[in-house]
């Protein structure tokens, strides 16, 4: 991984887990500083996560926090389910033999996270799984709808996974996803899907509330 997007990581998990807050000024060289590497990277990793939404550049006072309140998120995760679910029934249909073991494959990887107990690497492997369904869907519009929602979403659905055997449970609901998909059932499909980002809303309402907090970034 590039150093910009191990930075990228770490300062999302910062801004989400309430270390940074909603408004505050992320300083270049700070950070520099706490990282021991040069603003280069920094700015970069700052750069990427502009483009997600959950920094706003400002032109001459630099970069901050942005505001987003807990309903704006899980907002976003019923449109997100919409889509994937849509993305799963026209990948039921469609998918390749190639995208079916790829999909397998991306399973597998999730499969094996779980024994080694570590979030962050299902998290990995788990955003493969979904782009794999973008990619089997064969439809490039909804494709790209799909994956820019997924980006902006990725630090949230990234500390949902921290939830309590939330990590255990989303590798089940793969498994009926991955089964429906390799059946060619669209309405299953879809629906798998869909309760399944649903439910990763739920979880991150769950989680942060247990902060006791509105504002998740």
């Amino acid at each position: 991984m590039r150093r910009a997007e191990a930075l990228r990581d770490q300062l999302e998990q910062d801004i989400v887990t309430g270390h940074f807050r909603p408004g505050d000024r992320l300083d270049e060289q700070s950070l520099a500083a706490r990282f021991g590497v040069s603003r280069t990277p920094i700015r970069e990793a700052l750069m990427q996560l502009a483009s997600t939404g959950m920094v706003e550049l400002q032109p001459r006072r630099g970069a901050f926090v942005a505001s987003l309140t807990l309903q704006a998120v899980i907002e976003r995760f019923e449109a997100m389910a919409a889509l994937e679910g849509m993305c799963g029934a026209l990948a039921a249909r469609r998918i390749t033999e190639a995208q079916r073991a790829r999909l397998v494959a991306a399973h597998e990887e999730c499969v094996e996270a779980t024994r080694n107990g570590c979030a962050d690497t299902y998290y990995y492997a788990n955003e493969r799984f979904h782009r794999t369904i973008y990619e089997a869907c064969h439809n490039h519009y909804l494709a790209e709808q799909a994956g820019q929602l997924h980006t902006l979403l990725k630090p949230y659905r990234r500390l949902q996974l921290r939830a309590g055997h939330r990590v255990s449970q989303s590798l089940g609901e793969h498994a009926m996803i991955v089964e429906a998909i390799a059946a060619g059932d669209s309405a299953g499909a879809e629906h798998h899907l869909r309760e399944h980002i649903l439910i990763q809303g739920e979880r991150l309402n769950d989680f942060i509330s247990s902060f006791g907090t509105a504002d998740v970034a």
